[in-house]
């Protein structure tokens, strides 16, 4: 039993190191970060319990199908103010050159009581503002 449990286990590894790796993977390389702006921001309910969970949804317009939503920049300026940035990533090849709008949203779970104003970021120095009460 022992000597079959080694020539399986030799069998896996010699088979393991023939394998060959393809390198012609269908993916196209990140080139960039950038900005992008918000266009528009959705917040359901603009009153809300302390530790409950609401989305805020956020739709930016993409130029080509060679961008896509990266990330947020999502800075507390103080207790109930929050600044909020959205970055596209911009990839390399062949790409269809229509725009599209892009939807993306962030999970807010407020800590304490009061009025929080969220500035999102709408290009140059333009911000869309919007507030939730927390109770």
């Amino acid at each position: 039993m022992k000597k079959f449990l080694n020539i399986g286990f030799s069998a896996i590894i010699l088979g393991l190191f023939l394998t060959s790796c393809n390198d012609d993977d269908d993916y196209q390389t990140i080139e960039s970060i950038d900005k992008i702006k918000i266009d528009s921001v959705k917040i359901a309910n603009d009153t809300m319990d302390v530790f409950t969970v609401q989305s805020i949804r956020t739709y930016s317009t993409y130029p080509s199908h060679c961008e896509g939503f990266y990330g947020y920049d999502y800075i507390h300026n103080d207790n109930l103010t929050r600044s909020v940035t959205a970055y596209k990533y911009i990839t390399n090849g062949p790409c269809v050159q229509s725009s599209f709008t892009g939807i993306n949203q962030i999970n807010f779970s407020p800590r304490q009581t009061g009025t929080y104003t969220f500035k999102f970021w709408n290009g140059g120095s333009n911000w869309i503002t919007r507030t939730i009460v927390v109770e």
